[in-house]
């Protein structure tokens, strides 16, 4: 079950984007190397101390992987990484534009030196082009990329409530890096990937960016609810709980409406018949809604929706996800190791069977000598690297 065992990924990384696509890589039993800056290391392991004192996001991302603590601005730290990069499958990299290339670590270089390497670079906007050079976060993006234009209320946007562009970015790198691995398998040679956080998002955007194609107006803001599909989003119940509920076609309709409402000459009424009515008119039908929900429990509900069958979901707080029964029957929470004590976490999505590889989330320059000697250095010299700050 870990498919990847054997390939190892040199990762200089940072924030979200590349350390979630080398812990997907490393779930799957590849040997990530995680280089860090000496001292503080990544600086999402600042970002908070939500988990005993540890960064939430560091966790969340950083599991599976070995910590080497290097400054590669320091020939003598270089000299070892490029001897690591040498001997890897797979060098990964998002620093800020321009740092790697500044390095002599350019793919071109590399790729040149080494011509079974993959080599895998994110950044915000990719390169060439004029935004190549700008720093991006994953708001940023987000916004360059249209998201926040479609989120939100009418009253106003708003971010997803998780790093969608890191997310995406990560996502396009990890798959792209297991097609490169497949393709070098049949050939002995490696690629450049240039992944763009805005390029990914844009990707994920495809129904609204086609929902607004040649000037059509764009789907509007609405909070919770689907935009275009209608009823689709939160109605709340009588005792004050929230049920997610949704209408995909027509025969769903007319079964809500007997059934759910015991309405059932709203199915083909005009200003409902189809789902272009009901999203035209959702103002009016959610009204009528609404005052049936608050007649009902959430259970209740749920009950009668399940009975239709109309697809629905309860509105979880995130205590609530920890401890949730789909979760638990399937067994997808376990632990992981950190600095801090073992902590839940959850098992990569997919592979069932044979346990999955949970390791360690990683102290700073945890793996730094066992590296190090791993290349010939002498305990001596690592001791004199560390003294000089280089490791």
């Amino acid at each position: 079950m870990q498919p990847l065992r054997g390939v190892t990924v040199v990762s200089l990384e940072q924030a979200i984007a590349a350390p979630y696509a080398s812990r997907q890589l490393a779930d799957l039993g590849a040997r990530v190397i995680k280089v860090e800056r000496p001292g503080t290391g990544d600086f999402a392991r600042a970002y908070d101390t939500r988990v005993r004192g540890l960064s939430s996001h560091f966790v969340w991302a950083n599991r599976n992987k070995e910590s080497l603590t290097l400054d590669f601005k320091d020939p003598r730290g270089l000299e070892p990484l490029r001897r690591l990069i040498a001997d890897a499958d797979v060098f990964l990299q998002n620093l800020a534009p321009g740092s790697a290339a500044r390095a002599g670590l350019d793919a071109e270089g590399l790729r040149a030196a080494h011509p079974a390497l993959i080599v895998c670079d994110i950044s915000g906007y990719g390169a060439p082009g004029p935004y190549a050079d700008r720093k991006a976060y994953d708001l940023l993006v987000q916004s360059e990329a249209g998201l926040l234009s479609v989120t939100g209320t009418p009253d106003g946007m708003a971010k997803a409530g998780i790093p969608v562009s890191d997310i995406a970015a990560g996502m396009h790198a990890y798959s792209s890096v297991l097609g490169a691995l497949l393709e070098r398998g049949r050939t002995g040679r490696g690629t450049h990937l240039d992944v763009s956080m805005l390029e990914a998002t844009v990707e994920w955007l495809g129904f609204p960016l086609y929902y607004s194609f040649e000037g059509a107006e764009p789907p509007p803001r609405a909070g919770a609810a689907h935009a275009t599909i209608y009823p689709y989003g939160p109605f709340t119940a009588g005792d004050g709980k929230v049920v997610m509920t949704a209408v995909q076609n027509e025969r769903e309709w007319h079964g809500f409406c007997a059934r759910f409402l015991d309405r059932p000459e709203l199915a083909d009424h005009p200003d409902y018949a189809t789902n272009t009515d009901r999203d035209t008119h959702r103002e009016a039908l959610g009204e009528l809604i609404a005052a049936r929900f608050a007649e009902l429990t959430a259970a209740e509900a749920i009950e009668l929706l399940d009975a239709v069958p109309v697809a629905n979901a309860r509105v979880n707080t995130l205590a609530e996800v920890w401890d949730h029964p789909q979760l638990a029957a399937r067994g997808r929470l376990h632990e992981v190791p950190t600095p801090a004590g073992p902590v839940p976490a959850t098992a990569p999505p997919g592979p069932t069977g044979a346990a999955p590889r949970m390791e360690a989330v990683p102290a700073l320059g945890e793996h730094t000598r066992a590296v190090l000697g791993g290349l010939g250095l002498s305990g001596e010299d690592i001791d004199a690297l560390v003294a000089d700050g280089v490791v």
